[in-house]
């Protein structure tokens, strides 16, 4: 597939040519062609008054419809696997087989949407009927239903070239919920993104949906995602990325006269919790599993396990030795980017000032492109409780061991933690017994809990919650994976004595969708009277 370079615009490509930037291959540091070129301030107003209009039309497209559109863009970014998991390769330096299983996921979380909104109970339809005899007063006939947003702007991930970009879980749950998206593709990866836009482009033409429902810009820089979270018509954002990044944009929305809801996924350490009877049953796999989960995928994932509490007891060396040899085997990994590169040197450097064993194990590292080698610290509680910089992220395949003198200090460093996307806990089921309290401290300090699991591997299911308090979120309310992915791009919209003729489908007496409703307090899918 050739790539043009340019920003998808509707159904056009930018006819402006701005600043460009090259992909570069973290393995060699070679640049990639083609050239891209930065979209202009008129693209990127082109583009979102493209979705403010295409929203009259697409934001009441049926459950049925939206779902043929994502089922179309699964199909055909299927049809292109190949050439796409080559050129992801190549951007990222990431093995194959992980794109393969990437572009799985992408299209399986597509499908997973298109059956939330054809199956349509996602709206979660309420009717109060009216009740003239009602006291003090009449009752009115109320109703309500979700309805979407507006224009979505949607941040592709560095280290998600599919799963968490272009077509991934923020575009797939947008466009579910109805609102059409523009994309700001990441520089890390501008190639991968421009074979997934074109495949957008044609699925939503070919559907015969309204030029604006998506469109693809490119920059090098953050001048294009400054300017579109303050464009007025943009009415919410989805991003995943740094916390500095994160933040940043957050002040942006927070500054507009007009605040928008913002759901950023920033940053995590993820604490794994290893207690008494699963150190001394399980040594051996759980420092197996530990090292394949933090430098999995070069230690770039969200849900990396970035800090280890360990009980000071026997089996606790046994199982520091085990890791440490398996750091020191560890090899060789690049990093997604020149400027990960240098914030993890500069965060190890830190770090090694920071702990009274400075380094347990270092691999050594390649000398090509961005390379990075595997980094094992080790404190004690007491030093993680009195320098709370020690729990920050560090991106990239490191993580810290701490020791825990006694019970009572692992529940004050648990207490101490802030937001995270996950926590898990090692244990027997009597450990569980006994450390009850740990799990209803970890209950109010993330968004999901693992239990003799490692937290890298994010299942795209019903249940699933990728999120959790901030600063892992901006919002610990919502998730950014599973179908629940749906409600962040929705509001509630309430309809007081609408004549039947006029209301939405979901709120008609004899309920044509066949959804779900919640009628007078009782679940149902009967028809009125």
């Amino acid at each position: 597939m050739n790539l043009s370079g340019q920003s998808i615009v509707g159904f056009s490509q930018s006819g402006t040519a701005g600043e460009s930037f090259y992909a570069v291959n973290p393995a060699s540091g070679e640049l990639l062609e083609p050239s891209f070129s930065c979209a202009s301030e008129d693209d990127l107003d082109k583009a979102v008054r493209l979705a403010h209009e295409a929203f009259a039309t697409y934001s009441h497209a049926s459950g049925r419809n939206k779902a043929a559109l994502l089922r179309s863009i699964a199909t055909d970014i299927e049809s292109v696997a190949d050439v796409l998991v080559e050129r992801a390769h190549l951007e990222t330096a990431l093995p194959l087989g992980r794109f393969q299983a990437e572009t799985a996921r992408t299209c399986a979380q597509l499908r997973l949407f298109a059956q939330v909104v054809e199956e349509g109970s996602w709206v979660m339809a309420r009717i109060d009927r009216a009740d003239p005899n009602g006291k003090p007063a009449p009752k009115p006939d109320i109703r309500s239903t979700l309805r979407p947003l507006g224009p979505v702007a949607v941040f592709g991930a560095s280290n998600f070239p599919l799963a968490f970009s272009v077509a991934g879980g923020d575009t797939a749950s947008a466009l579910a919920a109805g609102n059409p998206v523009i994309v700001k593709a990441h520089p890390a990866h501008p190639g991968t993104s421009e074979i997934v836009g074109s495949v957008l482009q044609k699925s939503v033409r070919d559907g015969g949906f309204p030029e604006g429902v998506f469109s693809l810009l490119f920059d090098g820089g953050t001048r294009v995602g400054t300017l579109l979270v303050k464009h007025p018509l943009v009415k919410a954002v989805g991003f995943t990325g740094s916390r500095a990044a994160g933040r940043a944009l957050m002040d942006l929305v927070a500054a507009r006269p007009e605040p928008i809801p913002f759901f950023a996924e920033m940053s995590s350490t993820n604490p794994v919790f290893i207690l008494p009877g699963a150190l001394r049953e399980r040594t051996d796999p759980i420092a197996a599993g530990l090292h394949g989960s933090f430098t999995l995928g070069a230690g770039q994932f969200c849900t990396k396990p970035g800090i280890i509490f360990l009980p000071e007891q026997q089996e606790r060396a046994d199982f520091v030795s085990k890791l440490q040899a398996l750091a020191q085997n560890s090899g060789p990994f690049h990093l997604l980017t020149k400027g990960i590169k240098s914030s993890y040197e500069a965060a190890l450097s830190v770090r090694r000032a920071k702990v009274s064993v400075a380094s347990l194990a270092q691999a050594a590292a390649p000398e090509s492109g961005f390379a990075a080698g595997t980094t094992l610290f080790e404190t004690s509680a007491d030093s993680f409780l009195e320098d709370p910089d020690l729990a920050s992220e560090i991106f990239g395949p490191s993580t810290l061991l701490i020791r825990a003198s006694s019970r009572d200090q692992l529940l004050q460093a648990a207490r101490s933690l802030e937001g995270h996307l996950t926590a898990t806990i090692h244990g027997t089921e009597q450990d569980l017994r006994e450390f009850a309290d740990l799990v209803a401290i970890l209950e109010t300090k993330v968004g999901r809990l693992i239990f003799n699991g490692f937290p890298t591997g994010v299942e795209v299911t019903h249940a699933m919650v990728h999120g959790g308090p901030y600063p892992a979120t901006s919002d610990g309310q919502s998730s950014s994976v599973g179908s629940r992915a749906i409600f962040r791009f929705a509001r509630p919209v309430c309809y007081q004595g609408f004549p039947e003729a006029a209301l939405p489908d979901e709120l008609r007496n004899h309920n044509p969708l066949q959804i779900w409703r919640m009628v007078d307090g009782v679940m149902t899918k009967d028809a009125l009277d």
